[in-house]
């Protein structure tokens, strides 16, 4: 299997909310948009995230009741700068979103905050200097003092 990542399928108990959320408050174009059962959204070159009724996710799984989710998960938004961190953890908040963690410096060097969308789902927006993409798509990570 080539390591790779095309698409993030998210179940939600909630459609309607998580699709308010991003696409009216948080401004986000829908790339697909099925009412009662997905809406997708593009969220990086080449890549989507499906946010998935989560009773149509569980018989998609051929399974039964709630589906189990993953635990101990963010997904990070970097930023390019701490106000830009400040702007987007208060524009989210303002759409509906629980503040998890105020906006500060991070252990790492950086300055980061974290939301949660309707269903639950933790957002790390950051601003990290050590973080970067080249011209080719390839990340580049390095410690910040």
């Amino acid at each position: 299997m080539e390591q790779r990542l095309d698409f993030i399928t998210l179940s939600t108990p909630d459609l309607d909310a998580v699709r308010a959320f991003y696409r009216d408050g948080l401004g986000w174009a829908p790339l697909l948009d099925v009412p009662g059962e997905i809406v997708f959204f593009q969220v990086g070159r080449g890549l989507v995230a499906g946010f998935f009724d989560a009773e149509k996710f569980t018989a998609d799984m051929e399974g039964s009741g709630a589906p189990v989710g993953p635990s101990g998960l963010t997904l990070s938004h970097n930023v390019a700068s701490p106000a830009e961190v400040d702007a987007v953890v208060e524009r989210a908040v303002r759409a509906g979103a629980r503040l998890v963690k105020a906006p500060k410096k991070a252990a790492f060097g950086g300055y980061h905050g974290h939301f949660a969308d309707p269903c639950g789902l933790v957002w790390e927006v950051c601003h990290n200097p050590g973080w970067s993409v080249a011209a080719d798509g390839t990340v580049r990570l390095t410690e910040v003092e």
